[in-house]
């Protein structure tokens, strides 16, 4: 019998997967598996992380957002069942069961050979009073999307709230504010964007009150006041009421585990399907799991960490596609590099912050400096904020972080290279980095920010010390 893989969901994990074994496995020459994708909802292979673009009007349609349509899966020969959900696993058995979720809601069951989770992610949506009203939405999906784009055309909404201040809570903030509309974002953390540490958060903050959008940090969200027509009206907070037109949940999210869970597979501590190198799933020789729902490593702390971004799922899926047709595909693991913006300010960290280095048991020194993003007497000259933290005795880099404005933020991947590598900020000091007065200084930042890491080593290592 031809042997099946069954794949739960058809994003960037799922569907990187099933091409990835049907075209290795052509390639080989080997017999070709039928491959059976389960996604839900009513899109395939989208990118999530433009929605706050599309809503925002950078990007013209939803259509430009996906890269690849049920159709043309299907056409690359793999069985893609929209719409249908997957309700629970035998693992002994090695069955998947599913139902339809529009027409009759018919159920059936599909057995496996090869088994691949890729069940992405969902908001995290606390039980507070009134969350389920009308207008209160997450950005996690494009039908999500979609939801926030009809709201705004039909509502008229002229107050926007966002709660949380993470990477999705500041670019929806900017959506809204591209959008015309009034707009508070609203965070427990002393600082946004807390990705980043708060002395770098605070200058997120000063550059996004001076764009006109209102900043409550150290602020808990108790609930929601509603109208007489259940759509929202306010976010309530322990310092009073903010009125609200539509309200966004930037509370980050949380791994789609369930399934996974119920299935009797080991979840690890971050919250994410615990897997090898090879995504496969820990204790089971043919389930396999990857991209949002799953632990990955940390490079540098060493600990299983949820990190939901595209770049890994695509990575993982081609891993687990790989694998599945025979060859040997490893994941090296993460070590946190992300990038974001809001309005003309840009973002970018890797490694480790502060809080993350103690926890790991490092000691640590941190260095903070100023630099220009090109040369100071070119056009367009504008300051960005550079922070290295480096292991104490050994210069060893350990995390960066960047907030800046226009070319800024993009230099966070030569300290991600250094991270990577394992290089020291002495060693990173005469990098061999490009130069003209278009595009950096002559020292450019990295190499300032290094040279200062480096001197702040020295001075931290007591005369005398070997």
């Amino acid at each position: 019998m031809t042997r099946r893989i069954v794949v739960i969901g058809g994003d960037a994990t799922g569907m990187s997967a099933a091409n990835t074994v049907l075209r290795h496995s052509a390639a080989d020459g080997v017999e070709t598996p039928e491959v059976v994708v389960l996604e839900r909802g009513h899109y395939t292979s989208y990118s999530a992380c433009g929605i706050p673009y599309w809503i925002a009007g950078d990007v013209p349609e939803r259509d430009d957002l996906i890269a690849r349509t049920p159709e043309q899966h299907r056409e690359a020969g793999i069985d893609v069942r929209m719409r249908t959900e997957a309700t629970s696993v035998d693992v002994e058995k090695q069955v998947v069961r599913f139902r339809a979720l529009d027409g009759d809601g018919s159920e059936g069951e599909l057995a496996y050979d090869d088994l691949v989770f890729a069940t992405g992610a969902s908001p995290v949506r606390p039980p507070l009073d009134g969350i389920d009203a009308e207008g209160i939405h997450g950005v996690q999906s494009l039908e999500q999307g979609e939801q926030i784009v009809k709201d705004l055309d039909a509502s008229q909404a002229r107050q926007a709230v966002v709660v949380g201040a993470g990477y999705i809570g500041v670019e929806m903030a900017e959506a809204m504010l591209t959008r015309g509309l009034e707009v508070t974002i609203v965070d427990q953390a002393p600082e946004p964007f807390t990705q980043i540490d708060p002395d770098m958060g605070s200058i997120v903050r000063t550059a996004m009150e001076d764009m006109g959008i209102t900043v409550l940090t150290g602020t808990a969200v108790e609930g929601f006041d509603t109208r007489e027509d259940g759509r929202v009206a306010a976010v309530r907070t322990a310092d009073g009421a903010v009125a609200a037109d539509i309200v966004v949940m930037g509370l980050g999210v949380a791994p789609n585990v369930a399934l996974a869970r119920e299935a009797g597979l080991t979840v690890g501590e971050s919250g994410g399907i615990a897997v090898d190198v090879r995504q496969r799933c820990v204790g089971h020789e043919n389930i396999w799991a990857g991209g949002d729902c799953c632990e990955v490593h940390h490079r540098l702390s060493g600990k299983g960490v949820a990190i939901a971004l595209g770049t890994h799922a695509n990575k993982h899926g081609r891993i687990i596609g790989t694998n599945l047709a025979g060859g040997y595909g490893a994941f090296p693991g993460v070590i946190g590099t992300a990038i974001s913006k809001v309005c003309s300010l840009e973002i970018g960290r890797t490694g480790l912050g502060e809080n993350e280095a103690t926890a790991a048991g490092f000691g640590f020194v941190t260095t903070t400096i100023e630099s220009s993003n090109v040369a100071g007497y070119f056009p367009g000259a504008e300051m960005m904020t550079v922070k290295v933290i480096a292991e104490e005795r050994s210069g060893r880099l350990l995390g960066a972080q960047i907030v800046g404005r226009a070319n800024s933020a993009k230099r966070i991947d030569v300290f991600a290279t250094a991270i990577w590598n394992g290089m020291g900020v002495e060693e990173m000091t005469f990098m061999d980095l490009s130069y003209a007065p278009p595009f950096s200084p002559t020292w450019d930042a990295v190499l300032v920010a290094a040279r200062k890491g480096a001197k702040a080593v020295q001075a931290d290592i007591p005369r005398g010390a070997a």
